[in-house]
């Protein structure tokens, strides 16, 4: 997987969701709510909440946002339920897919994810037929600068408690366990970083390259998936 594209490819990212921002504030409230609701709003104590806080500040998503999410959960709207449905299975080319779901409405959000990948040459599979091919990691993307000292971002992540740290040209990758992420992401803000992209993801042990019209079958399902309201967020093994 070359390092070039990874870089090029979470810039895409950000663009796209800066295109669909009211979408991901959205998407981004209702996970606040999930943990809110199940946690409580303390997030010193809800750690799951603290979680949902990052990846939306990450996101751009306004204060004002995150607390209208919390208030709800604790207070008018704490009736609401919504439950996690993960769905698995092939893309295009054979590529392996998870699909983290929040829905209030099972009936409503499996057709949507089946249609996406039937549309587009996947299908679904069952529980555990890609699982197994991911693993959940806390990944931190620093883009490199002329002020940016090697030295500080590698000794505050290893101190920190980094799994590993990868140096490119274009800038560090820095992989840490879940419950290690956001003390090597407070360490590192500590020494005044900034990340351009920092979240706990499924990380795939191995890669499945495409191209032609299997890649613009792929690219199409996940647009299809992502734009779905009930889809939180989608992982693959694609080749970046």
């Amino acid at each position: 997987m070359a390092g070039h594209s990874k870089w090029k490819n979470i810039q895409n990212r950000k663009g796209a969701q800066d295109a669909k921002r009211g979408k991901i504030f959205q998407k981004m409230s209702k996970e606040i709510f999930v943990a809110a609701k199940a946690g409580g709003p303390d997030i010193e104590s809800n750690a799951a909440l603290r979680l949902a806080i990052e990846k939306s500040k990450s996101a751009n998503v306004p204060n004002d946002v995150i607390k209208r999410a919390i208030d709800k959960a604790t207070g008018a709207g704490a009736d609401e339920n919504y439950e996690e449905v993960i769905y698995e299975g092939y893309g295009p080319g054979g590529v392996a897919v998870l699909v983290y779901c929040l829905t209030d409405n099972r009936n409503r959000t499996a057709p949507n994810i089946r249609v996406a990948f039937n549309k587009n040459g996947g299908s679904l599979g069952e529980s555990g037929s890609v699982g197994y091919m991911f693993e959940r990691k806390g990944r931190l993307f620093i883009e490199r600068t002329d002020d940016t000292d090697e030295d500080t971002v590698m000794m505050a992540a290893l101190e920190a408690g980094a799994d590993d740290i990868t140096s490119t040209e274009e800038g560090f990758e820095i992989v840490t366990q879940p419950s290690d992420f956001l003390t090597v992401k407070e360490a590192l803000e500590a020494e005044g970083i900034v990340f351009i992209s920092a979240e706990i993801e499924m990380v795939p042990s191995m890669y499945t390259e495409l191209n032609g019209d299997n890649l613009e079958k792929f690219e199409r399902m996940i647009d299809m998936l992502e734009d779905d309201d009930d889809v939180q967020d989608v992982y693959h093994n694609a080749a970046e």
